[in-house]
């Protein structure tokens, strides 16, 4: 089993209901074809790669679908990291979230984005994901995800919780 996590689904004009996105998926050869939540979370048996998922999904759908792709054991690491202590998690009232990334950026790349983090916003690398722990609410952060992206490219963000919960599923 894998993971895909497709960004931007369901906002904005991309509406697509679970069993269509599994339908999708089920066109272009995968099994297994689950989803979790209604955000673009699909776990799937076949060829995990992202470049090729994408190009089916953009087919199918009609507009580009960016896309992450994990296996188990790469979830589970990202899962497992912990990189906050924890009175860091205590002294905050916002989720951990994870970005996940196409790549794994170069030390320059990872020097130049935690220079964008603060006591209100903690940021650290992790593989081929950027953790972030704001104090409040993401929309209550200043955090300059713009000029982070222009420094790792797009990355589709998730909860902590809701990658254990995937995490879960895949056993």
């Amino acid at each position: 089993m894998n993971v895909a996590f497709l960004r931007g689904m369901n906002l904005g004009r991309r509406r697509i209901t679970n069993a269509a996105l599994q339908q999708v998926f089920r066109q272009l050869g995968y099994t297994d074809v689950s989803t979790y939540r209604a955000s673009g979370n699909v776990l799937f048996r076949g060829n995990p790669d992202e470049a090729m998922l994408s190009q089916g999904l953009q087919r199918e759908l009609g507009y580009e679908v960016l896309t992450f792709v994990r296996t188990p054991d790469q979830l589970r690491a990202i899962v497992d990291a912990g990189p906050f202590t924890p009175g860091q998690l205590a002294s905050t009232l916002g989720k951990h979230q994870v970005t996940l990334l196409a790549a794994e950026p170069s030390d320059a790349d990872k020097t130049a984005v935690l220079g964008h983090g603060t006591d209100d916003d903690r940021l650290v690398f992790g593989e081929r994901a950027l953790h972030w722990l704001p104090r409040a609410g993401v929309s209550d952060s200043e955090l300059d995800h713009r000029a982070i992206e222009r420094v790792l490219g797009l990355g589709t963000t998730r909860t902590l919780g809701t990658l254990r919960n995937i995490a879960r599923k895949l056993g």
